[in-house]
């Protein structure tokens, strides 16, 4: 084809050069050829462009005559040298495009073939650049979210978040990229997520960080918490079984124990006092032998008091691992996993963390069961509720001290059990125990805090509990 179009250039720069013999000179025969040559070498390269050159040449001879002139040698020769450097130019040139071609093509494969992995992945992927736009949204993420990638692309990310991560978001991205403290990225947590319709719901966060072309990217991938396969959530099932009977079992053996040891302080009480009624029923009184039965009546008592307390004691007793934890990480971590199952309820999740309140010394895995008996009843609370929204906030007392507070907009707490809420088997539950909140208040109190309700009828309740904050001097210390 490149052969072709040279040959075709330079018959028609022949025709040229026919039709303008009348105004040209010698000097100017080659020159009109030049056109077929530059026609052959971007064409085809080096070929074309010289067998262009050599039919120029062939053309003029007739008009050099014989032996030529050497001015015609000489223009004939830089005609060649031009030639041949137009042929090796346009040879690079053919070259580079073809070389470029195929690295496009090759990229447009590999995008394609990323593209397909990305829109069958179970996980959504979102990226961002370093204000927080985002930049990337998959079909996966269009799925989970609400959003198309129309409308998300170019928007800031805290989009997906409730409101009290979003005001925070832009916050940690500034800091990460002042400091390259990591919070996140390169860590990944368990956070929530907030769909277009504003449900929100409980998603494992992984984000990583890449340069290119002087700018920065961040590529969050998200795995959607909520949905767990039926096993696992059977397997959850049988563990709370299996739980709920062992607590049945040492709450069994705990009333033994204390029947066993009441029966003789009570039974020895009970006869001092049967004792001093016998003595007030004669006549006269025998008044003088009734203060000493009544003082050993007392006596028994207090040893029966005695024997509660220490069985409280060792009930309450038990080595636990305290170390300082992030306070914001803790909750949610606590709230994914009680939001488990609470969207096919309707729940809203949200949070109010003010910054600050990041470091407390607690036992975690005692402190997680405390919120996520909580939030549970909260979300069992809201069942058929029009209004379900649960929040959990955090506040600081002073003294160190911060409040920790799950709201719900439930049909609240009875005035007649309020006092009673915490004490074991009671509870406002048709199938409950009545031992949760128990259970919370004795981890509370084990942690110097204090749990306790706020509640109107008809308008939700709130349930506290406080926990000792660290400061940085004491974390050195502990470290």
């Amino acid at each position: 084809m490149g052969y072709a179009i040279a040959l075709a250039a330079t018959a028609a720069c022949f025709a040229v050069r026919l039709a303008l013999r009348p105004v040209m000179h010698d000097g100017t025969n080659y020159l009109i050829y030049f056109p077929a040559v530059m026609a052959g070498a971007s064409a085809a390269g080096f070929g074309p462009a010289m067998l262009a050159c050599v039919l120029a040449i062939g053309l003029n001879l007739p008009e050099a005559g014989w032996p030529p002139d050497p001015s015609h040698i000489l223009i004939g020769a830089i005609f060649t040298v031009l030639s041949v450097a137009s042929g090796l130019i346009g040879q690079g040139l053919l070259r580079t495009m073809r070389d470029r071609s195929a690295a496009l093509i090759a990229l447009e494969t590999q995008e394609a073939h990323l593209q397909s992995i990305l829109a069958t992945i179970p996980d959504a992927m979102v990226v961002i650049d370093e204000s927080g736009l985002m930049q990337s949204f998959s079909a996966t993420a269009e799925t989970l979210f609400g959003w198309t990638a129309a409308e998300a692309v170019g928007k800031n990310v805290s989009l997906l978040m409730p409101a009290s991560y979003a005001h925070a978001h832009d916050g940690y991205l500034h800091r990460y990229l002042s400091t390259g403290e990591r919070r996140i990225i390169g860590i990944g947590r368990v956070v929530v997520g907030e769909r277009k319709d504003g449900s929100t719901f409980p998603m494992e966060l992984s984000v990583g960080e890449v340069h290119t072309a002087g700018k920065r990217f961040f590529t969050g991938f998200i795995r959607d918490l909520s949905d767990r396969q039926e096993t696992e959530r059977r397997l959850q099932d049988l563990q709370a079984e299996f739980i709920h009977v062992a607590r049945l079992t040492a709450l069994g053996e705990m009333a033994s124990a204390l029947a066993h040891e009441l029966n003789q302080p009570l039974s020895a009480a009970a006869n001092f006092i049967n004792g001093s009624s016998r003595l007030l029923a004669e006549t006269p009184p025998k008044l003088d032998r009734l203060k000493p039965a009544l003082e050993q009546a007392n006596d028994q008592l207090l040893r029966a008091g005695q024997i509660i307390r220490r069985l409280r004691d060792f009930v309450s007793k038990g080595e636990t691992e305290r170390r300082p934890e992030n306070l914001r990480q803790l909750l949610e971590e606590a709230g994914a996993l009680a939001m488990v199952g609470a969207k096919d309820i309707g729940v809203r999740l949200s949070y109010d963390l003010p910054p600050g309140l990041d470091q407390v010394l607690v036992d975690k895995v005692q402190i997680q069961q405390v919120v996520l008996n909580l939030m549970r009843n909260g979300i069992d609370a809201m069942d058929g509720c029009p209004k379900r929204e649960l929040k959990v906030s955090a506040r600081a007392m002073g003294d160190q001290t911060i409040d920790i507070a799950v709201s719900d907009t439930g049909p609240g707490v009875s005035p007649t059990v309020v006092d009673q809420l915490f004490q074991p088997f009671v509870t406002t539950k048709a199938t409950g125990m009545g031992v949760g909140l128990s259970i919370s208040r004795t981890i509370a109190e084990a942690h110097g805090g204090r749990i306790w309700v706020d509640s109107t009828p008809g308008q939700g309740a709130t349930f506290h509990f406080t926990l000792r904050s660290v400061g940085d001097a004491e974390l050195a210390d502990l470290d």
